[in-house]
């Protein structure tokens, strides 16, 4: 029997059932081999030669397709249509070498999943690929390079600073800019003026005021309220007819199918996925055979899928909506290894109604990809548009009107793409107007000047009959609006916007994105609030310094460029180790050119380049960097100890002002009680103090025999400025004791702790309504408390199951669970941590086995669970468990029974962007 390795356990039990019992199909899990996470493991010395080990989680892989392959001589590598799969079987074959000699070896790719494309694919065996190797090689090199030589130079120079990777810190520039650009943004005012038309048969439509004074108006033509109200007067003082009316058929095509980059944006727009997640979902989606690849740049279809997508149209919509011709979409694929189509179903008459998984991120993914799919293969729509110009006899005003009908819907009725931003086309449908007819004025904007006035702002009426407020004039019939606009700054990028920017821009490649973005959120460099992106400090603080030292290696243009060389040696065009050369050259004398530099250069001059942001204009117009406290010291950037920046007085330690660098409002208010005195106890002062990380209470001063005297952080809900002696002295004194346990006689506590306030019993924790009952909770109030938290599943007592899941497929039971620090998965004595995406009440069985696996993995001391099923049977059979493992056909089964542990999800395996 030939053996074929693919990557995961999913995939392999999907191809066993394809290939039949002539197949050993196994795992590998991802890559097998990968460079040690220390210097020296690329030595551009010696011609960039690449240290390689076996992780020790793949040892038992390798070792299972070893024992296989002992009666037979067949290997296939079956990994995926790509780069990095090209590589995982190049691994493969090298930490095989010595196993392999006189053996077959060969590598087959399917771009789906399903039994005539393995079938197929079986037939044209091949080797693996050296071009797509080389290209794997130089990517890999390159990052780690990076990694490894720019990270350590950030930590010396830029304390808290964690990591630099040669995209992500271009991806990590892009963000930072559209910040910086938005707190630069000055907003220009200008007005509009609509009004509100009806027709002689009483039929209402609104029209927008683009002629005055005969001269056709720009957008800021209308710059104040004044311009606005002599707008409104002179449109109300006109009598208006129709000038012309143009109807005009158009049409829109369908969208192309998706690839890597356009799914991910879509999936952010309509469900707000991130990258991770809707490749997670794609991946499991492609493993059980419902999706072709999901890594690619093509957007081509198989002639065999097209028309299969034309008949499922004509079979669920009609003949109507199949064009007389197949749509053709060209492939942007630069290079060989993006060479497979599109994503698509692999079964076009399977419908999202159709598909027979549970998880709910699957499906709204697969729906994704059906729709567009089948949307891309149809008519197109066709609208009729239609514009309305209206006059005044004296052509000195005219006002224009804009509709559009659907007249066929076309691939409208199975999908529409989503929008990143509001699309100014009015779809309204016009009423029957015809050219010459007289049109009146019909009260309309009551409602929106209210909304425009608020509710304290003063309404004047005039002699010319206009109503005004700060953001509106309207006329007295309330037939015609002016509203004040402001433009609008950048939008800050979500995921979705942030992939179509690096795919404009060339920087990284699809299967690299979802990583890079997940990436530079894990190192706090970014957050990511509402769907959209916001640099931290530390993100800004790390792109400026890249900017000042190492420029060349964050513009746009050299990463692109960079991606093209990689792609040429993909291609088989150029020598990957002339672009490591040549790479290497300038870089190292880049790092070189820092050797010298001291930290305090680094802060000036990072310190020079973000004053606009750290140290914003003042109201009073005073200096922005003088010391709200001391009212005479500088403010400078300064780093902590224990690693970070901060803003700090030039005139420490006489002035001990701080802040963050993104300070809060009403930071210098709480800053000037710094220091104050609230009184005196056992003799020594108690004082209110604000720090970088918030305002707290301190008893004593700091002195060599007290190096950290008592100090309590002062509760947010609390007012400094009522904040007292007795206040002080109650924070101090916590924990408060309340009393024995009357079970136990262990002592209740109650505090602040950093999850807010609660009653301690030995182990179990409860959490109090509110800061105040910290000091007020009683004996009977505190024991019932705790009392419920034993019963929900608190420290100490056995916690209760969100959600049973039922049997694992290797025996016992599997549980969702509630943690202290968020739900996890439980299976015998292995948690897996739940991904912060999922909801624990939508985990499915499938993606538990999958967590845990991946977890005992990691974890090779958590792998007794597994045995234990074996060890409760009987001791007649407990020898032929034993010998169990030595046989072949254990190798053959281990597979399917594990869930997928490192499924490939980064283009350039682990540590990629590191």
């Amino acid at each position: 029997m030939a053996v074929v390795v693919v990557e995961s356990p999913a995939k392999a039990k999907t191809i066993n059932k394809y290939l039949g019992s002539d197949y050993t199909v196994l795992a590998s899990f991802g890559h097998v081999r990968d460079l040690p996470p220390k210097d020296g493991s690329v030595d551009p010395e010696h011609d960039f030669d690449m240290k390689w080990e076996v992780a020790s989680d793949s040892k038992k892989h390798i070792k299972a397709i070893t024992d296989a392959l002992k009666d037979d001589d067949t290997l296939i590598l079956a990994t995926d249509p790509d780069r990095e799969g090209e590589a995982i079987s190049w691994h493969l074959e090298q930490a095989l070498e010595k196993k392999l000699k006189g053996k077959n070896v060969s590598r087959v790719t399917f771009n789906a999943i399903t039994k005539t494309a393995i079938l197929e694919a079986m037939k044209s065996p091949r080797q693996v690929d050296t071009a797509l190797v080389e290209a794997y090689l130089a990517r890999r090199a390159l990052d780690y390079l990076v990694g490894f030589n720019l990270s350590p130079v950030l930590w010396r120079k830029l304390p808290g600073a964690k990591s630099a990777g040669r995209v992500q810190s271009v991806c990590l520039r892009l963000i930072v800019e559209r910040e910086m650009e938005i707190e630069a943004f000055n907003p220009r005012e200008y007005w509009s003026v609509v009004a509100q038309m009806e027709t002689p048969r009483g039929q209402t439509f609104e029209a927008r005021l683009t002629m005055m004074g005969g001269k056709k108006l720009d957008k800021y033509d209308l710059a104040n309220q004044t311009d606005a109200e002599m707008a409104v007067q002179a449109v109300s003082s006109r009598a208006l007819m129709v000038n012309s009316v143009e109807a005009k058929p158009a049409t829109r095509n369908p969208y192309a199918p998706f690839m890597t980059s356009t799914l991910q944006q879509e999936a952010s727009r309509k469900f707000g996925m991130g990258a991770k997640a809707t490749m997670s979902a794609a991946q499991r989606l492609y493993e059980a055979g419902y999706i072709t690849y999901m890594r690619t740049d093509g957007i081509d279809m198989a002639p065999e899928a097209v028309m299969q997508a034309r008949d499922a149209i004509k079979a669920k919509f009609g003949e109507k909506y199949v064009p007389k011709s197949p749509r053709m979409y060209k492939n942007k694929a630069k290079n060989a290894q993006e060479a497979h189509e599109c994503i698509r179903p692999t079964d076009m008459f399977v419908s999202p109604d159709k598909l027979k998984v549970s998880a709910d991120d699957q499906r709204k993914i697969y729906d994704l990809i059906w729709k567009r799919t089948i949307a891309s293969q149809m008519e197109a729509a066709r609208f009729e548009r239609t514009t309305v110009l209206i006059g005044s006899k004296d052509e000195q005003v005219e006002l224009r009107a804009t509709g559009s009908v659907v007249t066929f819907d076309g691939f409208l009725k199975v999908y529409d793409q989503g929008r990143d931003d509001d699309d100014d086309e009015d779809s309204n449908r016009l009423p029957q107007v015809m050219q010459g007819e007289a049109l009146k004025l019909a009260p309309a904007y009551e409602d929106a000047f209210g909304k425009a006035q608020g509710e304290d702002a003063l309404i004047e009426d005039e002699k010319a009959g206009i109503r005004r407020c700060p953001a509106a004039v309207m006329s007295e019939n309330a037939a015609i609006l002016g509203a004040q606009h402001h433009t609008q700054p950048p939008a800050r990028y979500t995921e979705a916007t942030l992939v179509k920017r690096m795919e404009e821009l060339g920087i990284g490649r699809p299967s690299t994105y979802a990583s890079i973005v997940t990436t530079i959120q894990d190192r706090g460099y970014v957050r990511k609030d509402k769907n959209r992106l916001f640099p931290e400090d530390k993100g800004r603080l790390v792109t400026v310094f890249l900017e000042n030292y190492f420029r060349r290696y964050v513009e746009y243009d050299f990463t692109a460029g960079l991606e093209d060389q990689l792609d040429d040696v993909s291609a088989g065009s150029r020598d990957y180790k002339e672009v490591l050369s040549r790479f290497w050259r300038d870089f190292s004398a880049a790092l070189a050119e820092t050797s010298e530099l001291r930290i305090t250069e680094v802060l000036d001059k990072i310190d020079e380049v973000l004053a606009p942001h750290i140290y914003p204009p003042r109201e009073d117009g005073s200096n922005p960097r003088i010391c709200p406290v001391c009212g005479n010291g500088q403010l400078h950037l300064k780093t902590a100890r224990s690693g970070g920046a901060f803003i700090g007085c030039g005139n420490y330690p006489e002035c001990r002002y701080t802040r963050p660098l993104s300070a809060p409002d009403g930071d210098d208010a709480a800053q000037a009680l710094d220091g104050k005195l609230l009184g005196y106890d056992e003799g020594m002062q108690v004082t209110l103090r604000v720090g970088r990380f918030g305002p707290y209470v301190q008893k004593g001063e700091v002195t060599e025999d007290v190096p950290k005297p008592p100090r309590a952080s002062i509760p947010k809900t609390w007012s400094l400025e009522d904040l007292d002696l007795d206040k002080a002295m109650l924070l101090l004194n916590l924990p408060r004791e309340i009393g024995p346990h009357p079970e136990d006689g262990e002592m209740i506590e109650s505090a602040i702790g950093r999850f807010g306030p609660y009653v301690k019993h030995l182990k179990t924790y409860a959490n109090l309504p509110s800061v105040e009952d910290v000091f007020t909770v009683g004996m009977n109030h505190a024991v019932e408390l705790l009392a419920q938290k034993a019963a929900r599943g608190g420290r100490g007592a056995a916690a209760k199951p969100l959600k049973e899941l039922g049997d694992h497929p290797d025996g016992g039971a599997v549980s969702v669970m509630p943690g202290r620090y968020g739900p996890y998965v439980k299976w015998e004595k292995v948690n897996a941590t739940i991904p912060k995406e999922v909801e624990p009440e939508q985990v499915t069985m499938e993606q538990a086995v999958e967590w845990l696996a991946e977890k005992a993995a990691k974890s090779p001391k958590k792998k007794a669970p597994a045995k234990k099923p074996a060890a409760k049977k009987t001791a007649a059979k407990k020898p032929a468990a034993k010998k169990a493992p030595a046989k072949k056909t254990t190798a053959k089964k281990a597979a399917p029974k594990k869930a997928t542990a490192k499924t490939p999800d980064t283009e350039d395996g682990p540590g990629a962007e590191e």
